[in-house]
């Protein structure tokens, strides 16, 4: 079983890539933040009360075991493993739990409405549980995830992670059940979600694991669930630091137009924003670990003269408060960088793209593209499929995002990547499709 080492202050620096030069009357700043975290407590700065007893983090996975995982059995049976495995990289002293999904949810271990503490004996019970477990029922995803966070939430746990798989849709609840459950799950826990098999819907899982601060993967044959369930585990074991907020304080006068993770993945934060005090808002990241994120961010700022300059941001890395909430106007930051607009009439130094940031708007036009190429491509529309996805072949090249290049040659036959240039495959295999859909928004970063 993995050791982690605990560091007892949060370490976090940032730093700004951003041409800062406008011309005159000019008002957009674009900047990309590289954040990095060098480890901290697991309480996320919160401190537990000595001898409370309470875990320093809590998971919880949750298992579908509708009636469809037993086709073929080899799915529920690789799902239990993965399970098992995923607790064998649970660390001593963290709390867990395991959910069994159908048309409602069931605690499988320790089944008492809160969390067991991890050792080698209730480990070997819950993998005792796991043996039990049988595939009858429905898919009602929005109950699972309302019990995950009942019982995550009754440990004073700093980390609060949950691992969620299925393998078909969410048919017994409306979209509106599963909307309303992420909505009161934000800010209490993240989730890692996994579709196993191909009969579930990439957009269903996609939009869990973005709601919730997680990674979203298919895992097309069972027998590759428990290297991935420990992968998960692991990572979820390395986090040390809580409830991080990236806090944006604009001038009087200037807007922000979005805000974006853009490495590892694409996520687009613009919506999850809480204000946060005078011209001040908050964007949730999660939990971190020893790790590297990046951020693309654009502020419109009032026009100005040549000459004049200003600072159009302040970005700050913050604790936040209890369920995503905003820590108040001011908490000490574990770290923060400034964004600056200075107006010119050097028209070359005016119309220079930083490489961070045009790196950037190429790996978020390439997420969009492939999306749009799948979605045309899934309604008949040859032409626009060949279009957006023929744009996806050149951006893959041109920035070295090779993995997603290789998924891509899976779906077009390429006949030149520089100019974009495809053809749709007139067979392609619907796990092949999935994978390009489900990790088209994994990036690659600039190259130094």
């Amino acid at each position: 079983m993995a050791h982690f080492a605990k560091s007892p202050v949060p370490r976090f620096s940032a730093e700004v890539y951003q041409n800062p030069y406008l011309p005159e009357g000019g008002r957009e700043v674009h900047a990309v933040v590289t954040v990095t975290a060098t480890g901290g407590g697991t309480t996320g700065g919160r401190p537990v009360p000595a001898g409370a007893g309470l875990p320093d983090a809590g998971v919880v996975i949750m298992v579908d075991c509708s009636g469809s995982m037993a086709h073929p059995p080899a799915k529920l049976r690789g799902a239990r493993e993965a399970t098992a495995a995923a607790l064998d990289a649970v660390r001593d002293g963290v709390g867990f739990a395991v959910v069994a999904g159908t048309h409602r949810a069931v605690e499988v271990y320790p089944g008492d409405g809160r969390l067991a503490v991890a050792d080698a004996q209730t480990r070997a019970r819950a993998g005792e549980a796991l043996r039990a477990l049988g595939a009858g029922g429905g898919t009602a995803i929005g109950s699972w995830l309302r019990l995950t966070e009942r019982l995550l939430s009754s440990t004073g746990a700093g980390i609060r992670h949950a691992i969620l798989l299925t393998d078909g849709r969410n048919e017994h609840e409306s979209p509106q059940e599963l909307r309303a459950a992420l909505d009161a799950c934000q800010g209490s826990f993240t989730c890692d979600a996994r579709g196993v098999g191909t009969d579930w819907e990439v957009k269903e899982v996609t939009g869990i694991a973005s709601a919730l601060l997680g990674t979203a993967d298919i895992v097309a044959d069972p027998a590759g669930l428990a290297a991935d369930f420990t992968r998960m585990m692991e990572t979820a074991m390395g986090k040390e630091v809580a409830d991080v907020g990236l806090r944006l304080w604009t001038p009087l006068g200037a807007e922000t137009v979005f805000v974006k993770q853009v490495a590892p993945t694409v996520a687009d934060l613009t919506g999850r924003r809480r204000e946060s005090g005078p011209r001040s808002g908050d964007y949730p990241t999660g939990s971190w670990g020893d790790e590297s994120r990046d951020y693309h961010l654009c502020v419109r700022v009032p026009a100005a003269r040549v000459g004049e300059e200003m600072l159009a941001a302040r970005v700050s890395l913050i604790i936040s408060g209890p369920d995503g909430a905003p820590a108040g106007p001011s908490p000490q930051p574990l770290s923060q960088a400034l964004v600056r607009a200075v107006w010119t009439d050097d028209v070359t130094a005016s119309t220079s793209i930083n490489p961070q940031v045009a790196h950037y708007t190429g790996q978020a036009e390439l997420a969009q593209a492939i999306q749009q190429g799948l979605d045309a491509r899934k309604s008949g529309d040859t032409d626009g499929a060949t279009a957006k996805l023929g744009r996806a072949v050149q951006l893959a090249g041109s920035s070295g995002n090779e993995e997603t290049a290789k998924l891509l040659a899976k779906v077009v036959d390429v006949v030149d990547a520089a100019t974009g240039t495809v053809r749709l495959k007139a067979t392609v295999a619907e796990a092949d499709e999935m994978t390009l859909e489900t990790r088209s928004t994994k990036t690659v970063r600039v190259k130094k």
